[in-house]
């Protein structure tokens, strides 16, 4: 239904251009460094891109978390901190998820980023410091009545995860998976 309601918008579209560039863009495993702003880590869509790269077959789907404090009694993979992007290089992709302006910290890291190599992708409310830093973003307006944040979160993971349709053997291969995903392996 809401495929239906954001047709006529060009909602969709821009997500799944977004979303396809999320995904030739992170091919590395743990190379998908995803971040957010002090108060708002992306918690959610780490875990729709993480559950896309798993049923999709796309290990460079699986984000990690880069936090602004993490805890540290926290499991290795929730304990990474903005150091990771000072070591973010070349092959790497820095996806900025803030729906509010980015802080001057994380836009100095994001530069410093882009600087040594990664490509920067940003899902942000209107910020043009940190649109004019990404290599691509996708704009989401506070104002916006049809499509709130979140849900352009859901869209483009979805997207994200979608493999091209270029061949029915994309589509063939797609089936497969899931049909062994519900029913377990053939056995011969």
């Amino acid at each position: 239904m809401l495929r239906e309601v954001l047709s006529a918008t060009g909602w969709l579209e821009r997500t799944q251009e977004f979303g396809r560039a999320l995904r030739v863009t992170s091919k590395t495993p743990g190379g998908l460094l995803l971040v957010g702003t002090p108060g708002d880590d992306p918690w959610h869509l780490a875990a729709h891109l993480d559950d896309e790269s798993r049923l999709g077959g796309v290990p460079g789907l699986s984000p990690t978390l880069v936090r602004w404090k993490p805890p540290e009694d926290a499991p290795p993979h929730l304990r990474v901190g903005l150091e990771r992007l000072e070591a973010a290089r070349r092959g790497e992709t820095l996806f900025v998820v803030a729906e509010d302006d980015a802080p001057v910290p994380l836009l100095e890291r994001v530069d410093d980023a882009r600087r040594t190599g990664a490509t920067v992708l940003a899902l942000e409310g209107g910020d043009r410091e940190l649109r004019g830093l990404a290599h691509e973003s996708l704009t989401v307006p506070p104002e916006e009545a049809l499509l709130s944040f979140d849900g352009a979160q859901h869209l483009v993971s979805a997207a994200a995860g979608q493999e091209p349709a270029r061949s029915p053997r994309g589509l063939r291969r797609r089936l497969a998976k899931f049909l062994e995903t519900v029913s377990g392996p053939v056995v011969d």
